[in-house]
């Protein structure tokens, strides 16, 4: 079911999120379906948005949802960089349509997750990839764009 999407200014955006522990695993399967369809909303209306984290549905959770072709759930996620290497990007949210911030993100990044069905699982990223799972990694801690801005000029309003 497609769920309101917590807006820039909402408190609740920047609680830490709480890991999901194994017996919670039926529930995970509604949130997953709610973040499908809450990003296909979103995409139809912005004509934008590749993944989605959990706590902009209010669900304070460490749940990831990404369909850039191919859906993928990923359930207590955690990221490692492979080396320093950084790249500017302008990084959108669903949780601040309309708004990019300009901010540092890593060019590298590997992400270990748990599946659906409690497997271990890892996928290394480069590039867009690599930015967008870190930004959906930063809401699971109450962390947003606007407070990775590279300076005060790092906002800009999409035309």
């Amino acid at each position: 079911m497609v769920q309101t999407i917590l807006l820039l200014g909402d408190q609740r955006l920047y609680e830490k999120s709480e890991a999901v522990t194994v017996d919670e695993l039926p529930q995970v399967e509604s949130v997953i379906r709610d973040l499908h369809d809450t990003m296909m909303a979103f995409r139809e209306k912005y004509h934008a948005g590749r993944a989605i984290a959990a706590p902009q549905i209010g669900v304070f959770k460490r749940i990831l949802y990404m369909n850039t072709g191919e859906p993928v759930a990923m359930i207590n996620p955690t990221l490692e960089f492979p080396d320093s290497e950084m790249m500017e990007v302008l990084d959108d949210c669903m949780s601040f349509p309309g708004l990019l911030v300009k901010v540092l993100r890593h060019r590298r990044c590997t992400i270990h997750y748990l599946d659906q069905n409690w497997q271990t699982c890892r996928m290394e990223l480069e590039g867009s990839l690599s930015e967008l799972l870190q930004h959906e990694y930063d809401h699971l801690d109450g962390i947003l764009a606007t407070m990775r801005a590279i300076d005060y000029k790092s906002l800009v309003i999409k035309a």
